[in-house]
């Protein structure tokens, strides 16, 4: 019963989210900056974090998989300082995310403390084995640009660095990249990186889709991933049948990329 009225809960307040938009503000990176640092000052409380993770589950899932059309992303086993920063981010509105942002105001998550608890559960969170993937039309090219375009920020294999909050890219949606990049370059997600901006201005659409394509077939580290079954057993009574954004797992495998 609990879970149902949590996520009526939600529902209600993803209708009513227009009321809770604020209008378009200039970037404030100084107060995200300054909420995050104090939020990656405290020592995260995981369990309290599994509570708070209620207010997500209704569009990311129990285990946070996101879906594999890419409308939500997969946050599991996202970087503990890049989950804190975005959250510091939508709240300041250095972030456009309409869906999000009346889950992640104080009113709603909570303080630092409560952004540092619900990060730590997440970056913990096993990832899925089956995140959705592009056509596997143009590889080749796609390694190409990632090493020569991508690598030096998030990694040789897509890991991201927790030292700079550069998000992990391994394991996540292919729509979910490419329309993420896309904001990127066009304005739209005002938080990216000045450097990045400017990179995607000459990447033309068969490059965008390529690279993510070769993104998105990166595997998680060993040892981060589950089998398709697995279900979060923090929330073993979740009706996940009906949420909105709940992803299909294949029972085909289809080709990745494997970290050497």
């Amino acid at each position: 019963m609990k879970s149902c009225a949590i996520t009526l809960l939600m529902g209600l307040v993803l209708l009513l989210q227009p009321l809770f938009l604020p209008a378009a503000t200039p970037l404030l990176p100084g107060i995200a900056e300054r909420e995050a640092e104090r939020a990656l000052g405290l020592k995260p409380d995981p369990a309290k974090g599994r509570e708070l993770y209620r207010i997500c589950i209704v569009c990311h899932s129990p285990e946070g998989w996101g879906s594999e059309n890419g409308y939500y992303p997969q946050i599991a086993g996202q970087l503990y300082g890049v989950i804190i920063k975005q959250l510091a981010d939508i709240r300041a509105g250095n972030r456009d995310n309409p869906t999000m942002f009346p889950f992640s105001m104080p009113g709603t998550l909570g303080g630092a403390q409560e952004m540092a608890d619900v990060a730590a559960y997440i970056a913990a969170l096993p990832m899925s084995p089956h995140n959705g993937r592009g056509p596997g039309h143009d590889l080749v090219l796609g390694e190409r640009i990632y090493r020569d375009e991508c690598a030096e920020c998030h990694g040789e294999w897509g890991e991201g660095s927790a030292g700079d909050r550069i998000p992990l890219l391994r394991g996540q949606h292919y729509y979910y990249l490419k329309r993420q990049f896309r904001w990127i370059r066009n304005g739209k997600r005002r938080n990216a990186d000045e450097k990045m901006v400017k990179q995607a201005q000459h990447f033309s659409g068969r490059e965008i889709s390529a690279v993510m394509d070769y993104i998105s077939r990166i595997e998680p580290e060993p040892g981060r991933v589950v089998g398709p079954d697995w279900t979060n057993p923090d929330f073993p009574n979740y009706a996940r049948h009906s949420m909105p954004g709940l992803m299909q797992h294949r029972l085909r495998r289809r080709p990745e990329v494997r970290p050497r």
